[in-house]
């Protein structure tokens, strides 16, 4: 990559970024076309080829700048803070609202690209991205009492189920197509929030 893409002024950076989110997260990488992006992002595409060598060096640094933003907007929001699991899942999901109204597609390039099976990406992805899960499951999953979850909880099984279950719910509303409204989002998370209590808590006797 070259670095001077970081020298452009911060709109026109995002402007790129989203320009590739937004085409690879429609297509297969692929299918995805370079002059597509270009296209989107209001530069020609011999300007992109000249901050990005090739299509690959792209897609795997979206990948990259996916989970950079993510942890960008967890940390802005004290999410690694919380010792409380679901403090840290409420905070975790605003954080991602945050970040689906100033990325659109974000979530569903990030779903894209964890299923995509060309050879030339897949492994690359993969092997991130088991770093950054098992890193962030320790870390939620380090302050958890047990006493406070019904009994014989898997612990991890169920932060997994929960991590699916919130990524499955971003991933349909980036599918929708429509313009995305923060607070219909923190109703239907907080209403799902309220559920997991319900299921996973230990009542009080």
């Amino acid at each position: 990559m070259n670095e001077k893409f970081y020298f452009l002024p911060i709109e026109k950076q995002q402007r790129i970024i989203n320009a590739g989110f937004r085409v690879f997260s429609q297509n297969t990488y692929k299918k995805s076309p370079m002059q597509e992006i270009a296209d989107e992002a209001g530069i020609s595409k011999s300007l992109l080829f000249h901050y990005f060598h090739n299509k690959k060096e792209l897609y795997l640094f979206l990948w990259e700048k996916a989970a950079d933003i993510t942890i960008e907007y967890l940390t802005r929001n004290h999410c690694y803070e919380c010792r409380d699991l679901f403090e840290m899942m409420e905070r975790g999901m605003y954080a991602k609202i945050q970040i689906m109204c100033q990325y659109p597609d974000i979530s569903a390039f990030a779903m894209k690209a964890f299923y995509e099976k060309d050879p030339a990406v897949c492994e690359d992805i993969q092997r991130s991205y088991r770093k950054y899960f098992n890193r962030k499951a320790a870390d939620a999953l380090a302050g958890l009492d047990p006493e406070d979850f019904i009994p014989g909880l898997d612990l991890a099984m169920m932060h997994r189920q929960i991590y699916l279950m919130s990524v499955g719910y971003l991933w349909e509303i980036s599918q929708q197509g429509e313009v995305l409204e923060a607070k219909t989002l923190e109703a239907d998370f907080s209403e799902m929030l309220a559920f997991w209590k319900n299921v996973y808590l230990r009542k009080e006797s």
